[in-house]
């Protein structure tokens, strides 16, 4: 039932971001009780009844075909990743209980010598729910020592979205963390029942105005590569391309390395870090794990 109704209300949801001229709906006529596509021009634009959207959106007797499935996407406009979401949200409506994800998951001895062989630039090993499994010298001195953290916290959307040293690292800090709130949204639909995913997202959900929007907003994020930028206490601003690569043996893991470009400003300042730190003179921000009182966010 809950699945179920977790299905509905992204629907809703992707229904009110979109306006009717976006869609391609029509114009709008006369005055509008509901933000964006109201469920006729939905069930309009993917050629099925109206009241076979509604039962979608309610949540019952969820059996739509795949042709259904993509036609509802489309006029959604849902990208790849909302669609996967989708897909991942209405399976679990039909399937029966799952394993509840509180099993601890293993970092291979193999892994971690990767990890540090790849020592002149950070590396973290994620896990569900975005917690660190394992993390390089580099990217303790670029972000934080995660395994210091109590066992709770060492997870990288907590620490992004919480630890106000974050907010002063990331120079996209709003848009860096609304992606982590989207990529564990996709978590929780693939992995419904895991009482540790419920209790990190209450925690967000009370201690950031900002999570309880993009929750609330069921946005949807999944990207394997990208640029961060950065601005560190100990060597200034660095920009760092970053890729995601998932373990073929294990599909709840992946590896993420940080790179610069070579001969840039970025790599000097890189490989500066690590010469501070290995000579003691490398002084990071102090990341405490804490819940700040956090900025509210722009209307």
């Amino acid at each position: 039932m809950g699945q179920s109704a977790e299905f509905g209300k992204f629907l809703k949801a992707m229904r009110s971001r979109l306006s009717p001229e976006d869609a391609g709906a029509g114009p709008v006529t006369g005055s509008r009780r509901v933000p964006g596509l109201r469920r006729e021009e939905v069930a309009r634009l993917a050629g099925v009844s109206t009241d076979y959207y509604v039962r979608l959106e309610q949540g019952r007797n969820i059996h739509p075909s795949r042709a259904v499935l993509d036609a509802v996407s489309r006029a959604l406009r849902l990208n790849s990743s909302e669609q996967a979401h989708m897909m991942d949200l209405l399976e679990n409506c039909a399937g029966g209980p799952r394993p509840s994800g509180q099993q601890a998951q293993g970092v291979r001895p193999a892994l971690r010598q990767l990890l540090e062989a790849v020592g002149d630039v950070p590396a973290l090993l994620l896990g569900r729910r975005s917690d660190v499994l394992a993390a390089n010298r580099m990217a303790r001195l670029l972000f934080t020592d995660f395994a210091a953290l109590p066992a709770g916290e060492r997870n990288l959307t907590r620490w992004l979205i919480l630890d106000p040293a974050a907010r002063e690292l990331f120079r996209d800090w709003k848009s860096v963390a609304a992606e982590a709130a989207g990529a564990l949204r996709v978590d929780v639909g693939r992995h419904p029942n895991d009482p540790q995913a419920n209790q990190l997202v209450g925690e967000l959900a009370v201690n950031s105005e900002h999570f309880r929007q993009w929750w609330a907003g069921h946005r949807v994020a999944s990207r394997s590569a990208g640029i961060v930028r950065l601005h560190h206490p100990a060597v200034g601003d660095l920009e760092l391309n970053f890729e995601s690569l998932a373990l073929p043996d294990d599909p709840d893991q992946e590896l993420r390395v940080f790179s610069a470009k070579p001969g840039s400003p970025s790599s000097d300042a890189l490989a500066l870090l690590g010469s501070l730190a290995a000579g003691g003179a490398a002084h990071p921000a102090e990341h405490s794990g804490r819940l700040p009182a956090e900025p509210a966010p722009e209307a």
